[in-house]
């Protein structure tokens, strides 16, 4: 996706909000925002929430945020507060954001439906992500921002909350059903009715997790409020497997299959030219809500086409065989997880193999360790270069304490910090990087969890990456093929209501069963 981040028109979807701004910094908005609840989700993981469903209730206790309910509300809003300041965050998400949470009460409406209310109080959340949350009240209300305020770009900041809460209410495994399955908008809109999260944030997750060649866009009109003005193309989230066939700025057909998409919920299906004479790109959309103060709704949606150029290496590659003898040509990286306390490496399951095989890597570890035993700290990465071999073995202090345990010792923060170090490093080496399958033996995890980390920072980068399965256990392409273990996470955090005085004020209404019609869909 574009950073473009240049003031610009408000209808055009150009960034301007001061605290917009001042999360991105010279980052695309969307991006930084993005990422950031994406961390928030691998933090709280890490200190016991767990899902799905994913109560974002616990969130906020998690992250140290004070809910209250009050029925005068419309749906939910975060107001700065006298008598909370600083209230302690979990230490992984206090790693993220800060160890003090903001002086803010979230206030919510609990008689509204319940999966509206859960999103609300995603939204609010994602408020807090703001250095400057605590300035003003911040309302949630049908347009996205306050009606008082629909003149100004308040409408920015809260198009980012609708984004990270939806990141925050499908994180990592939730969609897995949707890698390979053939995409369909209307079954979307029906998954986005049952998950309750906006229209964009389960678009962007699709893109971000199918295989299939799809790029995902948002548009709205060039010129506010005609109907004969052209389509200006706000953003475009390619999947992994596309070449992006728009670019963010790039003008459509006023009479286009968008055109299609007269209100909210709308969906069509159609083509538009392509970027290559000739090539046809069919495109299924969707009318989202209308920007404040505007009439004709802006649309969402995705587009494929059979001509389009792929990337190469950028999906994970299973086999069977041994980890230790990496396979093809050109320089290799075997990654492998190790705990925090561990002065060398084991003499049995995955290191033992490692430490017959290489063991000058494993005389390097310890060194590594003696010289000073802070080097073991969570996230850090010891890079061994195996002499007169174009190999090196990168061991990654992930894991939490060793031995059987009730709870996860595998820490998905760390992993994902070890993850994004063992990138720079393969990136300078021109390396392929070569993996077992982390997280499913005796370190706990949940492997789509660590498959979304292993996509996400390394084959986002175009990096090769194969993953090895000891030989007999028969897996299917995509890794799914394996039992993984159930374990509550947690670390050495109690598990949330297990002691101490909860910050949660008021229960949330019981569920209510989401609503759909054949053409007609509810968005936000």
């Amino acid at each position: 996706m574009s950073s473009d981040t240049s003031a610009g028109s408000r209808g055009g979807g150009f960034w301007t909000n001061s605290s917009v701004l001042a999360l991105a910094g010279d980052r695309d908005p969307v991006e930084a925002i993005t990422e950031l609840a994406q961390q928030v989700v691998v933090a709280a993981v890490d200190s016991g929430w767990d899902g799905p469903p994913f109560d974002p209730f616990l969130l906020a206790d998690l992250l140290g945020v004070p809910l209250m309910a009050y029925q005068g509300l419309l749906d939910a809003r975060t107001v700065p507060s006298s008598t909370q300041h600083g209230l302690a965050r979990s230490e992984p998400l206090g790693e993220v954001l800060g160890v003090t949470s903001p002086a803010v009460l979230i206030e919510y409406n609990p008689a509204r439906p319940r999966g509206r209310l859960r999103y609300s109080v995603a939204h609010e959340i994602a408020h807090t992500f703001f250095s400057d949350v605590a300035a003003m009240a911040r309302n949630r209300t049908r347009t996205g921002a306050v009606a008082e305020l629909a003149d100004s770009d308040e409408w920015q900041l809260e198009l980012l909350c609708n984004i990270a809460a939806g990141e925050l209410l499908m994180p990592t495994d939730t969609l897995a059903g949707l890698d390979d399955s053939d995409l369909d908008i209307d079954t979307l809109m029906a998954v986005r009715a049952a998950f309750d999260v906006s229209t964009e944030a389960l678009l962007r997750r699709v893109a971000a997790q199918t295989r299939q060649p799809v790029a995902v866009f948002a548009a709205s009109r060039l010129r506010v409020d005609d109907a004969d003005s052209p389509f200006r193309v706000e953003y475009v989230v390619a999947s992994r497997g596309l070449a992006s066939p728009l670019r963010r700025g790039q003008q459509l057909p006023a009479d286009s299959v968008l055109a299609e998409c007269a209100a909210i919920g709308f969906t069509a299906r159609g083509t538009l030219p392509g970027p290559a004479a000739g090539m046809t790109l069919a495109v299924q959309c969707v009318g989202l809500p209308a920007y404040p103060g505007q009439r004709l709704p802006r649309v969402a949606g995705f587009l494929r086409s059979a001509g389009s150029q792929t990337a190469a290496s950028l999906s994970i590659i299973y086999v069977s065989g041994d980890v230790t003898q990496p396979r093809g040509s050109g320089p290799k990286l075997i990654a492998h997880v190790v705990n925090d306390q561990a002065s060398r490496w084991a003499r049995h399951s995955l290191a033992g193999q490692l430490v017959q095989a290489y063991p000058h890597a494993a005389f390097l570890f310890s060194t590594w360790v003696l010289d000073d035993p802070a080097h073991l700290r969570l996230g850090n990465v010891h890079f061994a270069a195996i002499p007169d071999q174009d190999l090196t073995v990168a061991s990654m202090v992930a894991q939490y304490g060793y031995g059987p345990s009730h709870e996860m010792r595998l820490r998905y923060e760390a992993l994902e910090a070890c993850l994004r170090t063992v990138a720079e490093h393969a990136t300078r080496l021109g390396a392929s990087v070569h993996l077992p399958r982390i997280g499913t033996g005796q370190a706990g995890g949940r492997w789509p969890v660590v498959r979304e980390l292993i996509d996400r920072t390394l084959c986002r980068r175009g990096l090769p990456v194969t993953v090895y399965t000891p030989p007999g256990q028969h897996l299917d392409d995509n890794g799914n093929g394996i039992t993984l273990r159930s374990l509550e996470v947690g670390g050495t955090k109690p598990a949330v209501g297990s002691g101490g005085a909860t910050r949660l004020v008021g229960a949330p209404p019981s569920p209510s069963s989401p609503t759909t019609t054949k053409r007609q869909h509810g968005s936000r």
